[in-house]
C-alpha cells in the first residue's frame, strides 16, 4: 500500500454501506459481511447502509438485515424514498396527489408522510408523478404514468439503477430502465432523480455523525451510482467487484474510483492495515 492511500485510509470514521451487491447479493450474505462489520467496530469506524432500491420500507430493510444475522438501528439505515418524500416537500410544497408508480409498501410510506395516492384513471388527475423500482408492475400503470409525463406534471423518480443485483438466472428491471421506457414514449427525462449518485443521503451522514467528506467512504458495486456518488460528495469512493460493475467497466468509467476492492474483505483489511 502506497503512503498517500494509506494516509487517506487513516482518516476513514465512518462507512457508508451500499446493500445489494456489497454486503449480500439478493437474499444471500455474503460469507466475509459480518467479520468486516465487527472488524470495522474494532477499528472505531462507524457505519451506515445506502440503498437506491425503493421497494420497501426502513423497517422492511432492518428486518431483512435482522435475519441475515446483522443488527442495525433505523438511525444506520438510508433509502431513497425518505429522501424522495423531502425532496417532494421542499421542492413541491403545493404537491398532495401523487401517481406513484411503485410497489406497495412504497406507496405506503408515501401515504403514511401524508401523500395520497391517485388511482390509475384519466380522470384522477395528480399533482406529481413519482417513478421507482417496482417488482409489481402491470402496464397500465405504467402506461398511465407516461401519459402524466406527456402533460407536463413535474416528475422525479426515485433511483438510476438500471438493474438490480441478483442471484437469481433473471434480469431485475429496475428504475433507470423505467426512466429510459417512459423517455422513449414521451420524449422526457424526469426532473429530478433522486439517489445515489445525488450526494444528499452522504450529506445527511456528514450532518448526523459531524463528519467531513474525506472522512466518509462510500463503498458500493456499481461505478454509476455509489462511486459516481461519492465522487458528487467529496467522498472516499470504493468500488467492490462483487456486484455489477466489472473491472472492465470501471476502468472505462471518467471517474475513477479511490480504491478498487475484490470485495469488502479486502477494504477491511487495508483499512486494518492503515489504522
Amino acid at each position: 500500500m502506497d503512503a498517500l492511500l494509506k494516509e487517506k485510509l487513516r482518516r476513514i470514521k465512518h462507512v457508508a454501506l451500499d446493500m445489494d451487491g456489497t454486503i449480500y447479493l439478493s437474499n444471500s450474505i455474503f460469507p466475509f459481511t459480518l467479520d468486516f462489520l465487527a472488524k470495522l467496530g474494532r477499528l472505531g469506524i462507524s457505519y451506515s447502509f445506502l440503498t437506491n432500491n425503493p421497494t420497501r420500507s426502513l423497517e422492511d430493510y432492518l428486518a431483512k438485515l435482522d435475519r441475515m444475522g446483522i443488527s442495525a438501528s433505523k438511525e444506520q439505515m438510508y433509502s431513497t424514498v425518505p429522501a424522495t418524500i423531502d425532496h417532494i416537500k421542499e421542492k413541491y410544497p403545493s404537491a398532495k396527489r401523487l401517481f406513484l408508480l411503485g410497489t406497495p409498501s412504497m406507496i405506503r410510506q408515501f401515504e403514511d408522510a401524508g401523500f395520497e395516492s391517485t388511482a390509475e384513471s384519466a380522470d384522477d388527475r395528480p399533482d406529481l408523478v413519482v417513478v421507482a423500482f417496482d417488482t409489481t408492475l402491470v402496464y397500465p400503470r405504467l402506461c398511465r404514468a407516461a401519459w402524466w409525463v406527456a402533460q407536463g406534471l413535474p416528475y422525479v423518480a426515485t433511483n438510476p439503477d438500471r438493474v438490480c443485483p441478483t442471484d437469481q438466472p433473471t434480469i431485475l428491471v429496475d428504475c433507470g430502465s423505467l426512466i429510459a421506457c417512459i423517455e422513449q414514449a414521451t420524449g422526457r427525462r424526469p426532473d429530478t432523480v433522486i439517489g445515489k449518485p445525488d450526494p444528499a443521503m452522504i450529506r445527511g451522514i456528514e450532518h448526523r455523525y459531524g463528519l467531513k467528506a474525506e472522512e466518509i467512504a462510500m463503498v458500493g458495486d456499481r461505478i454509476y451510482t455509489d462511486v459516481e456518488c461519492a465522487y458528487n460528495a467529496g467522498a472516499f469512493g470504493v468500488l467492490v467487484l462483487s456486484g455489477e460493475t466489472t473491472l472492465e467497466m470501471a476502468r472505462e468509467w471518467p471517474h475513477a474510483p479511490s480504491l478498487i476492492c475484490r470485495d469488502i474483505e479486502e477494504l477491511g483489511n487495508l483499512l486494518e492495515e492503515a489504522k
